[in-house]
């Protein structure tokens, strides 16, 4: 194994390995993106084969070369993406191969078992290089360079492989995370029991004196004495308290259509964000349907 033993070497290391393993990062960002692009351009023909078979989108077209429902088709096309549980399985099944095949090569030149040939390619394929198990280090091999050739291409294709699996499982993980707050999240909600609705409206100067009483409100509209009653600290009428608060009722309202419409937008975006790197790439090409509202 080649390590740097001299200081200039080391720090020769430092800053290559900077820009290496930048460098490297931009790669497995470029392969995630054109294999997901790929995955997803062939799950969305399966998609549209499926549903012309169903019917569900005409293959008639007209004169001018375009079917009737078009607008609908497309709208709806556009707005299909693949399933996150798909491309993770074709992503599994592609490491898969890359891993069977690699240790089949590797069981008979480096005098592995099967078991720790796998074992080195899941160490060396997801970066983690525990250094336990390494190729070419014997004396001699036979075709020694045809060998390291087909070394060099397993591990690359196999990080890839991994590197995109590992980021299209953190999408299924942050999902069951956020299945999981939803869940904690409902069961810290405590319904307190309703006392029964009252029918007045107490001022806050009543309350700190001690027990407010209670007094029947009078109608809305009949506002006779509502001045007697704001006076004499009894109670107020609630068109009193509406026209008093119209400010407050108003901004009260703008609070609750922002909450409501910021509510929306992390349901559909799934809880936890992800909008740089690869996660920003998964988000914009997948469809990240949250089976598990649905019990799954």
């Amino acid at each position: 194994m080649t390590t740097p033993r001299t200081i200039g070497g080391k720090v020769v290391l430092i800053f290559y390995g900077f820009f290496g393993c930048a460098g490297a990062i931009l790669f497995f960002n470029l392969f995630l993106e054109r294999i997901i692009t790929f995955l997803a351009y062939i799950l969305r023909a399966i998609h549209i084969r499926d549903m012309k078979r169903k019917g569900l989108i005409s293959e008639t077209k007209n004169n001018k070369g375009r079917r009737p429902s078009q607008t609908s088709d497309d709208d709806q096309l556009d707005a299909w993406k693949p399933s996150v549980y798909w491309v993770m399985l074709i992503l599994l099944l592609g490491a898969s191969i890359v891993a069977l095949c690699a240790s089949a090569v590797y069981q008979p030149v480096e005098e592995w078992t099967y078991f720790e040939a796998i074992y080195f390619c899941f160490v060396t394929f997801a970066t983690i290089g525990f250094g336990d198990y390494v190729v070419s280090q014997r004396e001699s091999y036979a075709n020694v360079d045809l060998y390291r050739f087909a070394n060099f291409i397993f591990i690359v294709i196999g990080c890839c492989c991994i590197y995109s699996l590992f980021n299209v499982t953190s999408i299924v993980i942050k999902q069951v995370l956020n299945w999981m707050l939803r869940k904690l999240n409902c069961r810290c909600r405590v319904q307190r029991p309703n006392p029964g609705r009252r029918n007045a409206i107490t001022p806050g100067h009543l309350t700190k004196g001690g027990k407010a009483p209670t007094v029947t409100v009078t109608d809305v509209d009949g506002d006779s004495d509502s001045e007697y009653r704001r006076n004499s600290g009894e109670m107020i009428s609630m068109k009193d308290f509406l026209q008093a608060n119209k400010i407050s009722l108003a901004m009260m309202q703008k609070e609750l259509y922002e909450t409501a419409q910021r509510g929306h937008s992390h349901k559909r975006e799934g809880g936890l964000q992800g909008g740089v790197g690869p996660m920003a790439i998964l988000n914009r090409k997948l469809g990240q349907e949250d089976h598990f509202d649905s019990g799954v």
